[in-house]
């Protein structure tokens, strides 16, 4: 029943990845056919994830309110019809409108899901969870790619994308008295109560304060916000960066962004078994390093096959960095406030996908688009620096906690 449960999950982020990749594989085709300029598709990104922003900070209140089954549900019903909004969309204001429900509905569930793993499963269930968000994220520039090269209808990639985001609702209907059953029973994972025995020393710590002042939660937002700028503004711009820099022909350039996301999911898939072994500290660093090389690698002046490669081992390395932090943050900052710290690091998640894309927009449109990789390395860069003060304070916290609370030996 546990293993079914999880692949409802897994499901429902293969549903929360589909559109998050569409918007920035067909602009380069809804551009010229809506007639808008180039840093619009920032400002409807920047729409999109303003939904998203606010139902994560409501997360804790509608999860307790309605449960993370019911709210799954109605999310993934929302964001399949707002896609079905864009595919009928007579104009860009539709396009703005139908952008709202689709941020909306990505927030709650994303926050709930999330710390329902980080909480009940091990390091390599949450890897594999956010894999099967890259599934998703893989195949919307795939199929985007499929029909702007067959049919040059940006319209029908997204009614497809909308068609199965509404099987997936069906399917999640179906399994409410599932997640009913489930969370009745609160399905604590067998290792709940040795968990607890390690999350004990952070409880006692923070339960006091408001989950916002427990000192380092700020340093971990950052570290939440700097990842999403970067993977949102890669996954918005590439495609474009590669049609006007490259040369590349828009059906290719969004194969290339596919790739880009085929790195992260397999990336997450093989982080999975490495967690088994390696902590999550240790594997955020190594794909900062490898995401970092895949950078430096697409500002050099080679050919423009190079992209194919580069933007391959950029997600490769991003892969591990966004679930391993999430699964480390009862960890870090105790279970009593990990779903409200959760909440807080989707919001911040979704601040740094709302206003990092539009903000290399209109860079883009007043100098030039070929500043994408060294605006993508400044925030990676941003992002490992503040990722190892987090670290060095944590450090210095444990040390401290086992300085003033020594394990007793006397019994």
């Amino acid at each position: 029943m546990a293993t079914f449960f999880l692949v409802i999950i897994y499901l429902a982020f293969i549903s929360l990845g589909l559109p998050d990749s569409l918007l920035g594989a067909a602009w380069p085709v809804m551009q010229p056919d809506l007639g808008a300029p180039l840093e619009t598709a920032g400002l409807l990104f920047m729409t999109i994830a303003g939904g998203t922003i606010i139902s994560s900070l409501a997360s804790r209140a509608i999860l307790t309110r309605f449960g993370t089954g019911n709210v799954t549900f109605v999310s993934v019903l929302m964001t399949a019809g707002s896609l079905l909004g864009f595919y009928f969309a007579p104009s860009l204001v539709w396009l703005f409108i139908c952008a709202i429900p689709l941020g909306l509905g990505a927030g709650s569930v994303d926050a709930g899901l999330n710390n329902y793993v980080a909480l009940h499963y091990k390091a390599h269930h949450m890897s594999w969870l956010h894999c099967f968000w890259g599934v998703g994220a893989t195949l919307g520039p795939i199929i985007m790619a499929y029909f702007m090269s067959g049919q040059g209808s940006w319209r029908n990639g997204y009614f497809t994308i909308a068609s199965i985001q509404f099987a997936l609702a069906i399917i999640l209907f179906f399994t409410l008295p599932l997640w009913k059953k489930t969370e009745s029973k609160g399905n604590a994972a067998a290792t709940e109560e040795q968990e607890a025995q390690e999350y004990a020393s952070h409880d006692a710590d923070s339960k006091k304060v408001k989950s916002i002042q427990i000192t380092g939660v700020k340093l971990a937002l950052a570290s939440f916000l700097f990842y999403c700028s970067a993977e949102a503004t890669i996954g918005l711009w590439g495609s474009s960066f590669l049609v006007n820099v490259k040369e590349l022909s828009a059906e290719v350039s969004a194969q290339v962004i596919s790739l880009f996301y085929a790195g992260i999911t397999i990336g997450r898939f093989i982080s999975g078994f490495i967690t088994l072994k390696v902590s999550n500290k240790t594997v955020i660093r190594i794909g900062q390093l490898i995401a970092l090389a895949g950078m430096v690698l697409l500002l050099l002046p080679l050919q423009s096959s190079t992209a194919f490669v580069s933007f391959t081992i950029i997600g490769l390395g991003m892969a591990p960095i966004f679930p391993s932090m999430l699964h480390e943050t009862p960890a870090r900052f105790g279970k009593e406030h990990s779903q409200a710290i959760i909440g807080y690091q989707m919001a911040f998640a979704s601040a740094g996908t709302t206003f990092m894309p539009p903000v290399f927009g209109f860079l883009a449109s007043y100098l030039t688009i070929g500043i994408f990789p060294f605006f993508i390395v400044a925030i990676v860069a941003a992002m490992i620096l503040v990722s190892e003060k987090l670290n060095r304070f944590l450090m210095k916290k444990d040390n401290f906690l086992q300085t003033n609370n020594p394990i007793s030996t006397e019994n």
